[in-house]
């Protein structure tokens, strides 16, 4: 049925959300003691691994090699953005520099699903306008005056990259789920490697980190999967604002683990942000 389907979409956009926010959080703080480049290639190459063991098991159908070539373009889109959006991590606050990436990644999968699929109904319009104003509260500098958040640039090229990213999966995801994904991982990859063999430094991760290198790839490589699943069964903007939300659970981990103060606007962001979640989901 149409309304299970769309329940189904919108847990598995906060499942989503949920394994990208740890994910982000284990590989940021990888990020602040070893090559970003190597953070991200590493998490790639476990996600591969794990989608294509996936995929074999599942016997899931290859797809048209169209839709794994929209993968592959995914793969190289997602690998820029994930850079980026580290590297605003590694040397800003997580809880100012996720939300404005989420924020601006979440801008154009609305766009692209209004677009394709006509408005969305009336409560849901004031959820996506409450979701918006929840990660733009989160994204608010802690302190007056401290002038622009360290690696914002980053974050916002992040934004950029992530909401082309979601869009295009989408169209690589029609009749598959785990070898668009797959394909993208090999892409995103190939990329980061011929970046590390190219460039000046060290690029290698350290051994010591790998356990966390390789969580977060499982956890990002599971958030794509729920993603995708959800924008099959509900509407893409649905499923890109909701799943967008992973800041929330970044700046939680942070602030328990890290003690980043939250201040007040971010509290009623987070506020907001559960708020949201219902009037998306009627």
């Amino acid at each position: 049925m149409r309304v299970s389907s769309e329940f189904a979409s919108v847990g598995m956009s906060l499942a989503a959300a949920t394994c990208w926010g740890v994910a982000d959080f284990l590989g940021a703080n990888a990020s602040k003691r070893t090559s970003v480049t190597g953070v991200v290639a590493a998490m790639y190459g476990t996600g591969l691994v794990i989608l294509m063991s996936i995929a074999v098991a599942t016997r899931e159908k290859i797809p048209p090699w169209t839709a794994l070539g929209w993968g592959a373009l995914a793969g190289v889109i997602g690998a820029v953005g994930l850079v980026a959006l580290y590297g605003a991590l590694s040397v800003g606050k997580m809880g100012i520099n996720a939300p404005v990436a989420a924020v601006i990644g979440a801008a154009l999968p609305i766009f692209v699903g209004i677009f394709s699929e006509g408005l969305p109904r009336i409560v849901q319009i004031s959820g996506f306008l409450l979701a918006l104003i929840a990660l733009w509260l989160l994204a608010r500098p802690g302190e007056a005056g401290e002038g622009t958040p360290k690696g914002l640039g980053l974050a916002i090229i992040a934004g950029v990259f992530t909401g082309l990213f979601l869009v295009v999966i989408r169209l690589a995801s029609a009749t598959a789920v785990f070898w668009p994904i797959a394909t993208a991982r090999v892409t995103s990859t190939g990329t980061l490697l011929l970046i590390g063999a190219f460039g000046s430094r060290p690029w290698l991760p350290s051994r010591r980190v790998l356990p966390i290198i390789i969580s977060a790839g499982a956890l990002d490589a599971f958030g794509n999967v729920f993603f995708i699943a959800a924008a099959q069964r509900g509407r893409l903007d649905i499923a890109a604002v909701l799943s967008s939300l992973y800041p929330a659970v970044t700046i939680a981990l942070a602030a328990l683990f890290l003690r980043e103060r939250m201040t007040r606007l971010q509290t009623v962001g987070i506020a907001a942000a559960l708020v949201a979640i219902p009037l998306i989901a009627r």
